[in-house]
């Protein structure tokens, strides 16, 4: 039986002895336990800021070209985000009891160096996600300038496929962004604290607008369901639960990024359960409710706010709807896209590369990747960009849940995360187990990954790997359990299943 002591949260003795760790950087490095200070709101509010987005108003959205009802197409999200949310209490319980970000954590069971594998796959997903979201950003701020300066401004030249006050555009959304994780975590934090009720409040006020016009709200949510409930809509079903799993399966590897900040265990967990699947709910409700409006008011569904919004005559409502888009576009890109990527990147070269150099290269290569080429074809945007990714982060997160939850029983040995030779050195550095139950996991899931005939995307209608296609329908849920089962097996026989911490531990209150 564990001491009690033991399950509070656990801060290093003598953090100075790592200074010269080659593997530790002032941000990799635990938290003290008294600059924990993050509280149960704050992560409600971080949840309720990066769940108010432009993508997850689209997401809805998606659901319904698809053939889905509103009812079938809320219920696919809410319980998508209900699922994702296991994972990702299970990994931030790391994050407040040992204070350390994801790329540490994952050093325990992918070894010290190994766990860059880990770390690049989850920060180059999220450096796609910051481009895409930066790109629509910025198009928020193009509509805008249109706004206000007119034909000098929509009249631009074209310049590279795109006018160039558009490119202007993306670059003045990209300088904000990187101001803000510039500044460090306690921006982030004041940022959301004040941004998600501020985005909730205006999308209410727009609905309470579209509900008034369209005369009440039954025929907003009327819509019919080209799929039925049966064999028509199965197949649509589980490509989309994967899709909506796979949304937020970034996070589910990395909240230990924020939750290393938290007070308490209580206050983390039950601040992400308040804030993230009823969050996520209800603004998909508000977005199917104000989309199904828009038809009865200008006699067409329009799915993309920044076009609902210029579909304003007053400068003033029009600036204040993108506005709120775009605080909202902030509040979850640099929360989820930026910050965590910044951690991953540091650890690769701790002594070099810094959190905020880290959130630069993150910027950089979100628009090397070329966003705006993501969101020209909605089907590779949705389904095979969040289904790909998906199948592969959910073969990572088996291994961290397998390895802290049932092997180690949550017990690490904080020193020696960031030692050469330590208890996570294993083969130089790296655990093969791990490797293989991440690459094994992976192409299970998105081996058989395709493109339906007929529709632009990169991959054979017939699947990259044929046999495995029918499992590509799963491919979350096929990564996350062969990751977890097969680690187990690899690693078990030769890994104790926990061992004490050589450091001091202190228990925080109300833990």
């Amino acid at each position: 039986m564990a001491s009690p002591a033991l399950e509070g949260p656990v801060e290093l003795a003598d953090p100075a002895a790592l200074a010269d760790s080659p593997y530790a950087n002032a941000e990799l490095l635990p938290v003290p336990i008294a600059k924990r200070t993050w509280s149960l709101y704050n992560y409600t509010a971080l949840w309720i800021g990066m769940s108010h987005n432009l993508v997850t108003y689209t997401l809805a959205a998606s659901l319904i070209t698809v053939g889905m009802s509103p009812a079938q197409a809320l219920v696919t999200i809410a319980l998508g985000n209900l699922v994702v949310l296991v994972p990702m209490l299970l990994n931030s319980h790391a994050g407040t009891k040992y204070g350390i970000p994801f790329p540490v954590f994952a050093r325990a069971f992918y070894g010290v160096r190994g766990a860059n594998f880990a770390a690049l796959l989850r920060a180059i997903v999220a450096c796609g996600w910051f481009g895409i979201q930066t790109w629509i950003g910025g198009e928020g701020i193009n509509v805008i300038a249109g706004k206000l300066f007119g034909s000098w401004w929509t009249g631009a030249s074209v310049v590279g496929g795109q006018q160039w006050t558009l490119w202007l555009a993306f670059a003045i959304f990209w300088i904000i962004q990187m101001a803000v994780i510039w500044r460090g975590m306690d921006a982030v934090r004041r940022f959301e604290n004040w941004a998600a009720p501020f985005v909730l409040v205006v999308f209410l006020a727009v609905l309470g607008w579209v509900i008034h016009r369209a005369h009440g709200v039954g025929a907003l949510l009327s819509q019919p369901s080209a799929l039925g409930w049966g064999n028509h809509f199965l197949p649509v079903f589980w490509p989309s639960l994967m899709a909506m799993i796979a949304f937020w399966a970034t996070l589910s590897l990395n909240m230990p990024d924020f939750t290393r900040f938290s007070r308490s265990q209580r206050g983390q967990a039950l601040g992400q359960a308040l804030g993230l699947p009823t969050t996520m709910a209800f603004f998909s409700l508000i977005a199917v409710m104000i989309t199904s409006g828009t038809a009865i008011i200008y006699g067409k569904a329009i799915w993309d706010p920044t076009q609902l919004a210029a579909k304003f005559s007053n400068p003033f409502v029009v600036t204040l709807g993108i506005v709120t888009l775009l605080v909202a576009t902030v509040s979850v890109n640099v929360a989820a896209n930026v910050v965590s990527p910044s951690y991953d990147f540091s650890n690769l070269a701790p002594r070099l590369i810094s959190r905020r150099v880290g959130g630069l290269i993150a910027g950089v290569i979100g628009v090397v990747i070329m966003p705006w080429r993501l969101l020209s074809n909605p089907h590779v945007y949705i389904y095979d960009w969040l289904n790909f990714y998906g199948g592969v982060l959910g073969a990572v997160a088996g291994v961290l849940i397998a390895g802290y939850w049932i092997l180690k029983r949550t017990r690490l040995d904080l020193a020696d995360l960031y030692r050469k030779g330590g208890a996570y050195w294993y083969a130089g550095g790296w655990s093969w187990q791990a490797v293989v139950a991440t690459v094994v996991g992976a192409v299970l899931a998105v081996g058989g990954a395709s493109t339906p005939a007929g529709t632009a995307g990169p991959f054979p209608a017939a699947g990259l790997i044929p046999f495995l296609k029918p499992l590509y329908s799963y491919s979350w849920a096929v990564g996350f359990g062969t990751g977890l089962v097969l680690y187990l097996l690899l690693a078990a026989p030769g890994r104790a299943a926990a061992s004490t911490p050589a450091e001091p531990v202190a228990v925080a209150a109300g833990e």
